[in-house]
């Protein structure tokens, strides 16, 4: 974890890791206290069956440095012993607080950059659409756009994807916390954290090509490179609070229909 903390935790993509593990732990015992539960010992063929191979993976890791992978072996390997000591009812309580802890560790960048670079290009080619029908001197060709006199590459973190994953986590620790007696109801929210993540970040790409056609390269790389980054995030959360606000009568009518937790 110190390692996690040291290689993740400064970057864009893994700056929600300690948010991420403080409010967990803080969900964990939370689940614990709401009720008491019946513990009882894990089935140990099955736990050293799965046990086994996750410490082997973790060690492989580990000698070969590759953190994003020892993290999610060590936590694989946690999760298990959990279950060999007290039993599987244990971790159907908790559930919820397992898998959002898995944000506190950083993606394979390999399997990250695969997912985000789709979307990079559909958010450029939809922000040189969008400023073309404003009559705005832009073209673009993949994930580079030219803007004026300027020429702008979306980068991962110039699209603000690498805060998808913080977007995602805090969006599912709000659903959670304020539905999770109307489960139906928190699916459905939960299903519109990644469009809204995508639109917020299709906003900033929109400001940094309008800071930088009208007040410079300069502009559009400093000060207001940072206030489009805090732009991307109050966007997606308002989006989330709205959309949350709007769905009020469909959470009341799977409320009364049963369809609950």
């Amino acid at each position: 974890m110190y390692d996690v903390a040291r290689e993740s935790w400064s970057t864009e993509q893994g700056a929600h890791g300690p948010i991420v593990l403080v409010t967990g732990i803080w969900l964990l015992v939370r689940e614990l206290r709401l009720a008491p539960l019946q513990v009882g010992k894990g089935n140990a063929a099955l736990t050293a069956l799965l046990l086994i191979p996750c410490l082997v993976l973790f060690a492989l890791t580990r000698i070969a440095g590759i953190i994003e992978m020892e993290g999610f072996a060590m936590y694989a390997s946690l999760i298990l012993i959990a279950y060999a000591l007290w039993g599987g009812a244990l971790l159907a309580r908790i559930w919820f607080p397992l898998i959002y802890l898995l944000f506190v560790f950083p993606p394979p960048d390999t399997i990250f950059a695969m997912v985000t670079q789709p979307l990079k290009i559909m958010i450029s080619e939809t922000a040189v659409s969008f400023l073309h029908v404003l009559d705005y001197p832009i073209a673009g060709s993949g994930v580079t756009i030219q803007i004026g006199q300027y020429q702008m590459l979306v980068a991962a973190a110039c699209a603000g994807l690498n805060s998808l994953l913080s977007l995602t986590a805090l969006g599912l620790f709000y659903t959670y916390i304020r539905h999770s007696s109307n489960f139906a109801y928190m699916v459905l929210l939960v299903c519109c954290i990644l469009p809204i993540a995508i639109l917020a970040n299709l906003v900033r790409v929109l400001l940094l090509l309008l800071i930088t056609f009208h007040f410079g390269e300069a502009a559009g790389q400093g000060f207001f490179h940072e206030v489009a980054g805090l732009s991307m995030f109050a966007t997606a959360l308002v989006g989330i609070f709205l959309l949350d606000w709007l769905g009020t009568p469909l959470r009341r009518l799977l409320a009364a229909k049963g369809v609950v937790a």
